[in-house]
């Protein structure tokens, strides 16, 4: 029996298990879309997959990643932190995932909660299908303009190419490529949740 066709090939089973079941499902809650913010930022330099194996303590690490527990966090959490091997131990980013839940309790307190400013910038679907990895972008102009609202709010690691890295995992766009035997499946479930 032939594998089906997806984005990407992997041997990993919890990467394939990644793709399969939750990249591009739409995350619509305040929690998972704080949790994808802060892992793609973790994510930034390595694989996506050292993230995934680690991502049980990240979230043992940062309180199940809520908000309003982990903007808490003071020096100790973040010296606690640099001591857990089971995370990726980095100062900078470990004070940037504090200070976007800092952020994500801005915007709320903002009337403007973290769900509903990611879900606003979702593009126009074109239409178009990337036939390839190789056809999707870096950047959009939607990546662009979230990146610069969340720096306004506060938050840390989230340039234009984190956020759609983002975007593409929470499901704002359908980033499955042409022939992949989720896309459609995704696509429904993006249309359900909006």
């Amino acid at each position: 029996m032939s594998e089906p066709k997806r984005c990407w090939t992997s041997t990993d089973p919890a990467y394939l298990a990644y793709h399969d079941e939750e990249w591009g499902r739409p995350v619509t809650d305040e929690r998972g879309l704080l949790e994808r913010f802060c892992l793609e930022g973790f994510q930034s330099g390595l694989s996506w997959l050292t993230i995934l194996r680690k991502r049980e303590n990240f979230r043992t690490g940062f309180a199940d990643f809520d908000p309003e527990r982990v903007a808490r966090f003071g020096r100790r959490d973040v010296e606690r932190l640099l001591r857990d091997a089971g995370i990726v131990r980095h100062r900078g980013k470990i004070e940037a995932a504090i200070a976007n839940a800092k952020g994500t309790l801005a915007l709320r307190a903002a009337g403007t909660p973290l769900e509903e400013l990611v879900w606003t910038h979702r593009p126009e679907r074109s239409g178009r299908t990337p036939r390839s990895l190789k056809d999707l972008p870096a950047t959009t102009p939607e990546s662009n303009a979230l990146s610069k609202e969340l720096k306004r709010a506060g938050f840390r690691f989230v340039g234009p190419t984190t956020v759609y890295a983002a975007m593409q995992a929470c499901g704002v766009v359908n980033d499955h490529i042409a022939g992949c035997f989720v896309r459609a499946e995704v696509q429904r479930e993006i249309d359900a949740a909006l």
